[in-house]
């Protein structure tokens, strides 16, 4: 299966610091913000593969003791796939507000907020869920499946191989 060990707590983060900077976008009118949580998502996915903000875990909320870890056996792959749709879909949102269309622009923005939340709370990734629907299609370069036991989209549980 190739499982890889994959912090959960850096995704966690990564999905807290989204819904945070797409909210006071939101509050504060400041497309710019948008443009840029959906530059670092993007980067995190296609350049760095990590969570974009996995920087301020792992720089400053890590060494202060603020967070720990929660290392779980888990595909990378469909976490960066959700990251990166998600920073498409942030992209076209920053877009349409540029040109004004600011329904369009926020309604996307909220999407995106509304996903990140119920990953973070609920433990269901909707992107995950897509890559493993993808998989199940044979849709190429979706090469992974969920792990054993695990419904596709929901955060898998310590110990699952």
């Amino acid at each position: 299966m190739n499982l890889k060990p994959i912090d959960h707590t850096a995704l966690r983060t990564n999905q807290g610091f989204i819904i945070l900077f797409s909210l006071l976008a939101f509050l504060f009118n400041q497309p710019w913000i948008i443009a840029l949580v959906a530059l670092v998502m993007l980067t995190g996915s296609l350049l760095l593969k990590r969570p974009g903000f996995a920087f301020l875990y792992t720089r400053m909320l890590k060494p202060a003791g603020i967070l720990r870890p929660d290392v779980i056996e888990d595909n990378p792959e469909p976490h960066l796939f959700a990251q990166a749709f998600g920073g498409t879909v942030l992209a076209g949102a920053a877009l349409a507000l540029f040109l004004g269309a600011s329904a369009l622009g926020w309604g996307l923005a909220w999407i995106v907020i509304a996903l990140a939340a119920l990953n973070l709370m609920a433990g269901f990734c909707v992107g995950c869920a897509m890559y493993y629907w993808l998989n199940r299609l044979k849709i190429p370069g979706f090469i992974k499946s969920p792990p054993p036991g695990v419904f596709p989209g929901l955060r898998p549980k310590r110990g699952v191989q």
